[in-house]
């Protein structure tokens, strides 16, 4: 039985559409995982139909769900008129593409999100186009061996990874009842995007900014080279918009936006510290120093986490390594087959 803090922690995932400002409205939809039990998608009531931010993951039991609670709103699926993605995973844009088919709805991503879109779309690897390759490289050959081990079925890629209508790029999106800045935000994913709504003091927050997990950093098929890098930058963007109220695709919403991003910026710079102290230590490869790491907020060790979770930590080890480089602070050595890292002399 969960304890009480547990529940509590976990509340906000409870079926039902919760009203979070004047005609907008958190409704969270189930997913097939464990350490992520829900995503949000927002439904924002604009004249006599409904924009949605972010689509849920394609399942019959999320269209359910959202169905029953658009009906709660007194609503249906087919007032639904846009839907504003922020950005390429699944659990955003599979159930954004099925809405579309069922009721014409227009789905928006952002721009930056075009070379994964088509990478998924050729049906190849899906999300894990190049991890395996960068594992490699970065010393967890075995890992990768692991991954590659793993049938891949592509079949819900193929269903629901095609264009959207509207690739968007930065700047104001005009709705009826409100008026949203979209904002280029890369870092968990290259495409990223949030949507300020300034005069009402809301930022749809997506991936980006999350209330009590950091995001992972990268995962997906068309990889920049340096996302940390990017990541950090786009939570210094967010501090330069005006506070708002956080409405984040994972997690309860309400809080500072601002408050959070300091804290994740916090967070990066410690982990970037002991990232150096690990390298002083004597590691060079990315993946002893996710070794002597500890991972989620449970400081578990690199040996305890799930495959994919340990996939995840190689490759945020290697980007914290290369925000090191990047600030001086750490020496990148690629002659070998596998990239290493030692601090200045």
């Amino acid at each position: 039985m969960a304890s009480d803090d547990a529940a509590s922690r976990h509340a906000w995932a409870e079926p039902g559409a919760e009203t979070v400002a004047p005609g907008v409205h958190r409704i969270p939809l189930p997913l097939p995982m464990d350490g992520l039990r829900a995503v949000n998608v927002y439904a924002i009531e604009d004249g006599d139909g409904l924009v949605l931010v972010d689509g849920g993951w394609a399942l019959d039991v999320s269209r359910e769900l959202l169905e029953r609670s658009l009906a709660d709103l007194g609503h249906r699926l087919a007032d639904i008129r846009r839907v504003l993605v922020t950005h390429v995973h699944r659990d955003h844009y599979t159930q954004a593409v099925a809405i579309r088919r069922a009721v014409g709805a227009e789905v928006s991503l952002g721009i930056e999100e075009e070379e994964s879109v088509r990478d998924l779309m050729r049906g190849t690897t899906g999300m894990l186009a190049s991890q395996p390759e960068q594992l490699r490289r970065l010393g967890a050959g075995a890992l990768a061996d692991e991954l590659d081990a793993i049938p891949v079925d592509l079949s819900e890629t193929l269903a629901f990874y095609e264009d959207p209508d509207v690739w968007l790029r930065p700047g104001r999106i005009a709705l009826d009842t409100l008026a949203l800045d979209a904002v280029h935000t890369p870092g968990h994913t290259r495409g990223h995007l949030v949507f300020h709504a300034p005069e009402q003091g809301l930022l749809f927050a997506g991936d980006h900014v999350l209330p009590h997990i950091t995001p992972s950093i990268g995962f997906e098929p068309a990889r920049p080279p340096f996302p940390l890098r990017d990541y950090l930058a786009s939570l210094e963007r967010v501090l330069a918009l005006p506070d708002a109220t956080l409405l984040p695709a994972h997690g309860p919403a309400g809080g500072s936006t601002h408050q959070r991003a300091h804290e994740l910026l916090a967070h990066h710079e410690q982990r970037l510290t002991d990232t150096r102290a690990a390298l002083a230590s004597g590691a060079g490869l990315a993946l002893d120093v996710a070794r002597i790491l500890r991972w989620t907020s449970r400081g578990r060790s690199y040996e305890e986490l799930h495959l994919f979770d340990r996939m995840l930590a190689v490759l945020e080890t290697a980007a914290h390594l290369d925000v090191l480089m990047l600030r001086g602070e750490a020496i990148r050595d690629e002659s070998a087959d596998a990239v290493t890292y030692t601090l200045p002399t």
